[in-house]
């Protein structure tokens, strides 16, 4: 069985004993708060547990490396919702020790793409277009950095009111203590 049936067979005897019942909540977040954090497999439950978050408590967004990379993409446009259509207040931009983007190398994985059966003359193309693909897989240099430029963004973005807290954390995927880099309490 292919992972997608193994899916829907699951899937299906969950919606027959009515398990979702127990994650029943409204899209307005509870606490009022938006989490932007890594798509690390290591964060999937150990963040929100950390942070005493529950189903329902807060939106969370997910990237590589939890990074805000530019001002009208698709994590500042979710944001920009969340605040305005859906009532948050306060955002968490987290970053985590150990990240894949720590350690990432755009030229290898530019290879992996075109090992992959990607024509090396789409990547030209893309390149020739103004895309710099090296510059877009970018490897953070430094974890609390990269989430302080994040926190910047938004705190800054023309869109997004003053009376919107934006914090820094990074968090260790091992033991999920929380370390603050910036606290949008007390400005920066």
């Amino acid at each position: 069985m292919d992972y997608l049936q193994e899916v829907l067979a699951f899937n299906d005897q969950f919606v027959r004993n009515r398990e979702f019942e127990q994650y029943k909540t409204s899209k307005f977040p509870n606490k009022k708060l938006i989490v932007l954090s890594c798509m690390d497999t290591r964060l999937t439950d150990l963040l929100p547990r950390a942070m005493n978050l529950k189903n329902g408590d807060a939106k969370f967004i997910k990237n590589a490396g939890a990074v805000v990379s530019h001002p009208f993409g698709s994590i500042m446009r979710s944001i920009v919702v969340a605040v305005f259509d859906l009532g948050a207040d306060e955002i968490c931009v987290i970053g985590h020790h150990g990240c894949g983007m720590n350690s990432i190398n755009p030229d290898e994985t530019i290879k992996k793409i075109t090992d992959s059966g990607i024509p090396r003359q789409v990547i030209d193309t893309l390149e020739y277009a103004g895309i710099d693909l090296n510059a877009w897989l970018q490897r953070i240099e430094s974890i609390p950095e990269s989430v302080r430029k994040s926190v910047q963004m938004i705190r800054n973005h023309p869109l997004i009111p003053a009376w919107v807290r934006v914090h820094g954390l990074v968090i260790d995927p091992e033991t999920g203590k929380l370390e603050v880099v910036v606290n949008g309490n007390e400005g920066e």
